[in-house]
């Protein structure tokens, strides 16, 4: 069976996946070796397209991978596994068109289940757990039966998230505060779900359920922060929480094939929360962030899950501040070669060398650079000091310096043909000596006169046209004045005024020559300014969109605090509102600085992107070696 149907997004003009079935994406040996699958990295690295990236955790044999079935809007797919045995290892994957956005691909991850008897190996869980946060933006905890102690205790694996990530390099002392800012939503789907949703004799929602049950208790013994440190690290790492209740979907043997069963035979209340839950998920699930806000396509996801696995690998702590700098410099060095390459293909598809003046093709090479500028900013990301940006500008330039010469160099070897194919007849009459008579100045004069007005007539000459005729004239001189001496009916008066009016005519073209030189090294000077002043715009384009996201990344954490800090004020920790309170005046002065009109500029400023070296004139070319007079 094909495991991929490539669909066309015919918006996007790219390929989405419909996996027919799912793929390991990070395999879990016998011994808890964790290590990457090429083949799912293979198929993430085909896709463009922004990623929503959904992930499931939870004990072993709860259901986690029907749930992801239904999400994929498939009856099988992940394994579901009929026996007391746990079924997925590692972590699977299931890359399908979004549903309610096609320019959008939703990556399902399925995680094999937690606390599985016979693997017997906590850390190993613990690893998969922190994967399945670090990699998606939305996080669905699944459990049985309630959420009591016994099942939030059962979540002790967000209790060691702050010893198996880090956010910064440098390594703070608590970076706890910092997780709101990356981690996904939080969905806790309580399967076999048989209570009544009631508290103290009152209806309540499903999320009034789980607020309940993450209530923390007063008092410091060690028992009571036991009790409290789950909950909150639930309440202070993830941005936002959800709850869904699902009833028995059938008897317990249909129950043994729920991948056969069809919807017809499941209970229609829990059909009802099943269709609930999926249009929460594709409704309100977002696209997978860095930190930062760049935006992970499928690639980037691909690069991402190999960047944590090879850290746990070898023994190191997953870092987002290293991870993001490692997945920059890869997607960086792409986005060179990429735009480089589109820029190069788009002058060739445009530009007919010779063209006619060197302003038209410094107006093609304008259109074009401008596209691959946005090309690239699309995709670079973290760019500091703009050293990729300089890359692309110093490549650009390169490309465009070796267009500028090929088109001096066409035109060069046109103008040559074209004034080389009309003196055929002078050069036969030279070498007849036709010219070598009483009268035949005026002859060869005449001659010239005609040739240089076809010449200058002759269309597509390109920008070369008036220095090689500038070359031609110079080169004539020499055999002029032999036909003048031997043209006996020329009176010395009349030799010295026709050699004045040749050095007049050849200071004419030289300074025609001059001319058409300076103009295109005026030309190369402003395209320079125009590259520079392109590339600042869109530089800073680029950089408000980064302070929009970084907004948007400190909206998000604070509102989260300002939530709990009101909860924690209900619940009476009084201690705990105060502390609170600081970390809110600090996101609050983070906002305020990210929000300042300067903010953009400031970043500006220390973008000091230098004119590229090769924006120089180009030399005015070779001699015109091709002498009509000399061969």
């Amino acid at each position: 069976m094909e495991r991929i149907v490539p669909l066309t997004n015919p918006s996007a003009g790219a390929a989405v996946y419909n996996m027919q079935e799912p793929v390991c994406l990070i395999e879990n040996s016998a011994s808890g070796e964790l290590r990457i699958n090429q083949e799912a990295v293979n198929i993430l690295s085909a896709i463009s397209q922004p990623a929503v990236v959904v992930s499931i955790v939870g004990l072993y044999r709860t259901g986690k991978s029907y749930l992801m079935n239904r999400l994929a809007g498939k009856q099988r797919g992940f394994s579901l596994g009929s026996t007391i045995q746990c079924h997925t290892k590692g972590i699977w994957m299931m890359c399908v068109p979004h549903p309610l956005n096609r320019e959008h691909c939703l990556i399902l991850l399925d995680t094999e289940g937690l606390g599985d008897v016979e693997k017997g190996d906590e850390k190993n869980d613990s690893w998969i757990f922190a994967l399945a946060v670090l990699l998606s933006s939305m996080l669905v905890y699944n459990s049985m039966d309630t959420i009591d102690q016994y099942a939030v205790a059962k979540l002790h694996y967000i209790t060691e998230l702050t010893e198996l990530i880090k956010v910064k390099s440098g390594g703070m002392d608590d970076e706890s505060m910092e997780f709101a800012r990356f981690f996904p939503a939080f969905v806790w789907s309580v399967r076999d779900f048989t209570l009544e949703l009631k508290f103290e004799g009152k209806n309540v929602t499903a999320d009034e359920y789980l607020d309940n049950a993450l209530r923390l208790r007063k008092g410091t013994s060690k028992k009571t922060q036991e009790y409290n440190l789950p909950r909150e690290c639930i309440r202070n790492y993830f941005p936002t929480r959800k709850c869904f209740v699902f009833d028995r979907p059938a008897d317990k043997e249909a129950m043994k094939n729920m991948d056969q069963i069809p919807d017809s035979s499941l209970d229609p209340a829990f059909l009802h929360q099943a269709q609930d839950f999926l249009k929460h998920v594709y409704s309100t699930a977002q696209i997978k962030r860095l930190k930062g806000g760049h935006t992970v396509t499928g690639r980037l996801l691909g690069n991402l899950a190999l960047t944590y696995v090879d850290s746990i690998r070898s023994g190191q702590i997953p870092c987002l501040e290293s991870a993001v700098h490692m997945l920059a410099d890869i997607e960086n060095t792409a986005a060179v070669g990429k735009a480089t390459k589109a820029y190069a293909e788009w002058m060739g598809e445009e530009v007919s060398l010779p063209t006619g003046t060197v302003e038209e093709l410094s107006v093609i090479h304008d259109r074009c650079q401008s596209r691959a500028l946005q090309l690239f900013m699309k995709q670079c990301f973290k760019d500091e000091g703009q050293k990729y940006q300089q890359e692309f500008m110093n490549a650009v330039a390169t490309i465009y310096t070796d267009m500028c010469e090929r088109n001096r160099k066409t035109s060069e070897d046109i103008s040559t043909a074209i004034i080389l194919n009309l003196g055929v007849v002078i050069k036969e009459k030279m070498k007849e000596a036709s010219y070598a008579k009483s009268g035949g100045y005026a002859e060869y004069e005449k001659d010239m006169e005609e040739l240089v007005e076809k010449y200058r007539a002759a269309p597509g000459k390109g920008v070369q046209a008036e220095q090689v005729l500038q070359y031609f004239l110079e080169d004539k001189q020499q055999f002029s004045e032999s036909i003048r001496i031997l043209d006996k009916s020329m009176t010395e008066k009349e030799k010295e005024l026709a050699a004045e009016r040749e050095r007049a005519e050849v200071a004419e073209q030289e300074r025609r020559g001059k001319e058409e030189e300076n103009r295109a090294a005026q030309q190369r000077m402003e395209d320079g300014k125009r590259v520079m002043e392109e590339n600042m715009t869109q530089l800073r384009e680029k950089l408000e969109q980064e302070r929009i996201n970084l907004l948007e990344e400190h909206d998000k954490v604070l509102k989260q605090r300002l939530e709990e800090q009101e909860k924690l004020q209900r619940e009476g920790f009084e201690n705990r509102v105060k502390d609170m309170k600081k970390e809110v005046e600090f996101l609050k002065k983070q906002q305020e600085k990210t929000n300042s009109p300067s903010f953009v500029d400031t970043l500006l400023s220390a973008a000091t992107l230098v004119l590229p070296g090769v924006f120089k004139l180009i030399p005015a070319g070779i001699k015109f070696v091709t002498n009509l007079f000399k061969r």
